[in-house]
């Protein structure tokens, strides 16, 4: 591994969504993640996947371990013990019934970082709802400023919650955390929500509705789908143009590149966004997608494709900037951001559970004769087969 985290260890217990987001972009940035799978077999996410398959798995080993065995704690425990870092990601109380609570974990390692990523957080009277992506948007008040108008609200993939407001906030929040130990020598508990971290990311709409900036209705302000200007519209081909002139000088020039008439209703003129709306569409249904970006070289009208995501790495752009890297036959976005002195890379591809049970608990200082004994016991399996069945 290389990169900027490169001699960190961090502990993943297994999960599924945004912890394994977390943990994979510290694995990304180098440091060295180790995920606690089940004894039975680690849990998939998507449909048609296979462990080989699961992209945001990459980049760690796996050990697998029976939490529900006698010695499966003690066998976390002594990972405690030798990591900077760990993520977990299951319902308030779980990890304190299996022995491996934050209490009980500091106590092991005072410096220790603990993550804990949850739907609606550690607290509150909806702490041990269950809950997914959509249903922390919606409390969190995100999904209602999002879809078109006169339609429902439109949950935009698992972004906001799990990927954005969960994953990436819970990385944030370790690398904090990981800073203010460096001063002050202590670990500390990170109650990562995805509630929490939904609402944040909508900060500036939030006060944008409080200072009448922002309408209630969908689907009719600027960045909401409701500006002619800021929208996508079908091309001849039936693919599809993204149109972002929300500046005058770019709106000029998609003015330009359209080719519509001088006496337009008034860019800001919100009565007649609908009608400038149709105008703008009927214009770039004359001609393909690609035939629209070519036209626009040279000029600044803030268009481009839609891409698929077939399409996506070979765009010559990403194409320069190696976006995307191939790694056992699959296509993937590379590590991200990216740094001038220690860039980092992909490492492992995504483990089988318990693939690395013996050499990555001997990386970590674990005597080989104890884990044997964890695995005679039944506490740890290892093996390079998936098993049959799962829980």
């Amino acid at each position: 591994m290389s990169g900027p985290l490169t001699g960190l260890r961090v502990l993943e217990i297994g999960s599924i969504g945004p912890g394994p987001f977390g943990a994979m972009i510290l694995a990304d940035l180098g440091a060295d993640v180790l995920r606690i799978d089940r004894a039975s077999g680690a849990q998939l996410i998507g449909p048609g996947t296979d462990f080989r398959e699961e992209l945001l798995h990459r980049g760690r080993r796996s050990v697998a371990v029976d939490l529900k065995h006698p010695d499966g704690a003690a066998a976390v425990l002594q990972l405690v013990e030798r990591a900077d870092v760990l993520l977990e990601g299951f319902r308030p109380g779980v990890m304190e019934r299996l022995g491996l609570g934050p209490d009980v974990c500091l106590a092991r390692n005072p410096g220790l970082v603990y993550g804990r990523m949850t739907g609606y957080g550690q607290t509150g009277p909806l702490a041990q709802t269950p809950g997914h992506d959509i249903n922390y948007l919606a409390l969190s008040g995100v999904l209602a400023m999002v879809g078109r108008r006169d339609q429902p609200p439109t949950p935009p993939l698992s972004l906001v919650g799990d990927f954005g407001g969960g994953g990436m906030l819970l990385a944030v929040g370790v690398l904090a955390a990981l800073h203010e130990r460096s001063r002050s020598g202590a670990g500390q508990v990170i109650d990562a929500a995805m509630i929490d971290g939904s609402a944040l990311l909508a900060t500036p709409f939030f006060g944008y509705r409080q200072t009448g900036g922002w309408s209630a209705e969908r689907g009719t302000n600027t960045v909401d789908s409701g500006a002619p200007f800021y929208d996508a519209y079908q091309t001849a081909d039936g693919r599809w143009l993204a149109v972002g002139a929300i500046e005058p000088q770019f709106y000029a020039d998609l003015v330009d590149l359209l080719g519509l008439p001088a006496d337009l209703p008034d860019q800001n003129d919100r009565s007649r966004w609908p009608e400038l709306k149709e105008m703008i569409a009927h214009a770039v249904r004359q001609r393909n997608r690609d035939d629209w970006i070519a036209a626009a070289e040279g000029r600044s009208p803030c268009v481009a494709p839609v891409l698929e995501p077939e399409e996506v790495p070979s765009h010559p752009h990403h194409a320069s900037r190696q976006t995307f890297v191939e790694v056992n036959g699959l296509r993937q976005p590379a590590p991200a951001p990216r740094f001038s002195r220690t860039p980092a890379s992909l490492g492992l591809r995504p483990p089988l559970p318990g693939e690395h049970t013996r050499g990555a608990l001997a990386d970590w200082g674990v005597p080989a004769e104890t884990v044997d004994g964890w695995i005679d016991a039944g506490a740890l399996r290892a093996t390079a087969d998936p098993p049959a069945g799962g829980d």
